[in-house]
């Protein structure tokens, strides 16, 4: 990935977010392959950090499916290797129209063709629209090409209801929008040891982006790839209230798996949703209930994660 602007090759550019990656987007993302391909053009996503929402709207809690390395990651997967992060500021939102197709689309990434969505708008208070940018493409010598809202509504998935159903714990159906697992990417730290005592060690993750969107509190099936072996278990989000807990935390118990991985960075593919966090009236009896947990998470995991 190119975190820059610095490329000066020709590239095929589509503009947006992309937050989650979803099987909307990947439709572009192939297009932009395509293209590129066809032309002899450098597919390249144009993507701003941080959320436009964030600068704009102080008080826009927005909570996002990806981190940016998450998203690299991703976009990568799908064959996507140059990423332009374009760092968004109040500054940066008062470019006009025309500013910002010059400096950033012309003369920083040496557009040829640009591929927008139906009802793409861009520069100052976001007044401008595919009209102007047909214009824009005439004036700079670059080509754009729509994509229609048919196409986009072929996939009726938008960012929005993703979040959605992952803050209403629908795994299954945020993971068929995304067209991949949900994930979650953090360091593990030590936690109070309490899984441990009761035959459940638990890896604490540790997740530092404050604006990456954590689903409903619950247990969880899970994987994970730990020194390049895929790795099953089950997550617990949620704060512990058996032992009256008062902050969330992020607890993965994995199976058949016993290595020191404090500090390592993991990434967690969340499968299935098992049930609700809950309060027992004895830590025996949660026991007992993890145990149920263990056998229903492998039940899925034989049936469809293997």
């Amino acid at each position: 990935m190119k975190p820059n602007l610095d490329d000066k090759t020709n590239t095929v550019v589509t503009i947006g977010t992309f937050d989650g990656v979803h099987i909307g987007h990947q439709k572009i993302i192939q297009r932009l392959i395509e293209v590129g391909n066809n032309k002899g053009l450098t597919p390249t996503i144009l993507t701003f950090f941080p959320h436009p929402r964030m600068v704009l709207q102080k008080d826009a809690d927005i909570k996002l499916l990806n981190t940016l390395d998450e998203k690299k990651q991703i976009l990568e997967q799908f064959g996507l290797k140059n990423l332009v992060v374009k760092k968004f500021t109040k500054e940066f939102s008062r470019l006009t129209a025309q500013e910002f197709v010059e400096t950033v689309l012309v003369k920083q990434l040496n557009a040829k063709h640009v591929i927008i969505g139906y009802d793409h708008h861009f520069g100052r208070n976001r007044t401008a629209n595919i009209d102007d940018l047909r214009a824009f493409g005439k004036q700079y010598n670059f080509e754009v090409e729509e994509i229609t809202a048919q196409d986009i509504n072929d996939v009726a998935v938008s960012s929005t209801k993703i979040r959605t159903a992952l803050f209403e714990g629908e795994i299954q159906t945020a993971n068929s929008y995304l067209g991949y697992p949900f994930v979650i990417t953090g360091a593990v730290v030590k936690g109070k040891g309490l899984g441990r005592t009761i035959n459940f060690p638990t890896a604490n993750i540790a997740i530092s982006e404050n604006y990456k969107l954590i689903p409903k509190q619950g247990v969880y099936v899970i994987k994970s790839t730990i020194n390049k072996e895929i790795i099953f278990g089950m997550m617990n989000i949620g704060t512990n209230p058996t032992v009256n807990g008062k902050t969330q935390t992020v607890e993965v118990n994995f199976f058949n798996f016993n290595e020191n991985i404090y500090d390592k960075i993991l990434t967690i593919e969340i499968l299935e949703r098992l049930r609700n966090e809950e309060k027992f009236e004895s830590v025996d009896v949660l026991k007992q209930q993890l145990l149920k947990d263990k056998i229903n998470a492998l039940k899925f995991i034989n049936n469809h994660a293997q």
